[in-house]
């Protein structure tokens, strides 16, 4: 089987520019009628089978692709810049500076309610934990920060969180909640953590998945 390699040339510039499978009909179209598209399509067929790109046959259609044995060498792990809402940074500050710490808790150091959505996107990211629960009526969840969390802001144990002081330097500490509310908390989660705090088993632990997108 001979094929003009001028014709050659000219099925494989289309394949190579076309931005979506061509079927021979298209192909044909676009070339001087002596052009035999079905021997220049095997051709370039067999001449591709062990380059880096094949010329393959999908769905009655011809198209260049990547060998399959090289899509190694394009695949690509890119990071995804999340940006967190005003009431998930509060939350995780929260739970960052007065851990064990309960739902409950946390909505009422920042005097509003809190949606399931902002704890779940904590979770998901991993940053925050199941840590326990309350031995009290209705044994709420308690919440902490992960390894994954000190990894991320560059702290090697929580306790090189800044201080008041230092947040008040950098402007970073907002006059709500009061003070004596927030020491409140403190005081209260400092006391369950020793005397009221239940370890969550596995199966409790399964209660609370991170979602899935």
């Amino acid at each position: 089987m001979s094929v003009d390699q001028q014709h050659l040339r000219m099925v494989e510039a289309l394949l190579f520019a076309a931005a979506e499978p061509l079927d021979n009909a298209s192909i044909q179209a676009r070339l001087p009628n002596d052009v035999d598209v079905p021997a220049a399509l095997k051709m370039l067929e067999d001449a591709y089978r062990e380059r880096g790109v094949n010329l393959v046959h999908v769905a009655g259609k011809w198209t260049l692709r990547t060998a399959p044995d090289l899509k190694f060498l394009l695949q690509k792990e890119t990071q995804v810049t999340r940006r967190l809402s005003r009431a998930a940074t509060e939350t995780l500050a929260i739970i960052a500076y007065h851990q064990p710490v309960t739902r409950a808790e946390v909505e009422e150091i920042r005097g509003v309610g809190l949606s399931r959505g902002t704890l779940d996107l904590l979770l998901e990211i991993g940053w925050i934990r199941p840590k326990g629960r309350r031995r009290t009526p209705g044994r709420p969840v308690t919440y902490g920060t992960t390894e994954e969390f000190l990894e991320h802001f560059g702290f090697d144990a929580i306790e090189e969180l800044p201080g008041l002081d230092e947040l008040k330097a950098s402007g970073m500490l907002q006059p709500r909640p009061p003070a004596s509310l927030v020491e409140e908390v403190r005081s209260q989660a400092a006391t369950d953590r020793d005397e009221d705090e239940e370890p969550v088993g596995d199966a409790e632990i399964a209660e609370f998945p991170r979602p899935v997108e």
